[in-house]
């Protein structure tokens, strides 16, 4: 696993905490997708931290796993698992390296994973779409450059930031592709407070 040893120690800080950053309770746009999930199968939580979403999406009765390069990320997620009494499957992986297995799941969801630079975001995205079974659901939610007024969470780096254009050409390929900016009041744990701008997306493959 080839990562960025500054990034990687700095998510170990922001994670190695007793506080959850971002709180136990799922991202509310992954929340507001309940209605597009499967019934059953499996997906696919990227960069999923300390796993409020991963954990979300098991007790919708998923089969979960749940990828992120922290360490001290996954041993929260673990005990929030418990702790809502489901189960997830963790592996440790840099998302922008790892391998996407073809056509293994019916669910990816990617919920602000803007660490990544344009080069990783391409790679991370292209193994989300391969990942994905044939009619299976794509869930993103990111900052856009708008984020950068409100400096309520997010990068400071503009090209981390996600743009309708740069999701419709990422994902021209996707039917029932649904992308909606919003700027909307959140609170997300300490990490994602106050007014924020962000974008969201829903495709089919």
């Amino acid at each position: 696993m080839a990562i960025d040893l500054s990034e990687y120690q700095r998510w170990q800080e922001r994670f190695g905490t007793a506080d959850y950053a971002f709180g136990k309770a799922p991202n509310y746009f992954l929340a507001a997708c309940k209605p597009l999930l499967p019934k059953s199968g499996k997906a696919l939580a990227v960069a999923d931290g300390e796993g409020r979403n991963g954990v979300w999406l098991a007790e919708q009765g998923l089969d979960v796993l749940s990828i992120d390069f922290s360490p001290a990320a996954q041993q929260k997620a673990g005990a929030l698992a418990r702790e809502r009494g489901v189960n997830v499957a963790f592996e440790l992986a840099d998302v922008h390296d790892w391998n996407y297995p073809k056509a293994a799941f019916d669910v990816v969801a990617e919920i602000f994973t803007q660490f990544s630079t344009p080069a990783e975001r391409a790679r991370k995205w292209a193994g989300m779409g391969r990942a994905l079974k044939p009619g299976g659901l794509l869930i993103i939610q990111g900052y856009t450059p708008r984020q950068l007024h409100y400096g309520t969470g997010g990068p400071k780096q503009i090209e981390n930031l996600y743009t309708r254009a740069l999701l419709e050409a990422a994902f021209r390929d996707f039917r029932d592709l649904r992308i909606v900016e919003e700027e909307v009041e959140m609170h997300e744990g300490a990490s994602h407070a106050g007014m924020s701008a962000v974008i969201n997306l829903t495709a089919r493959k």
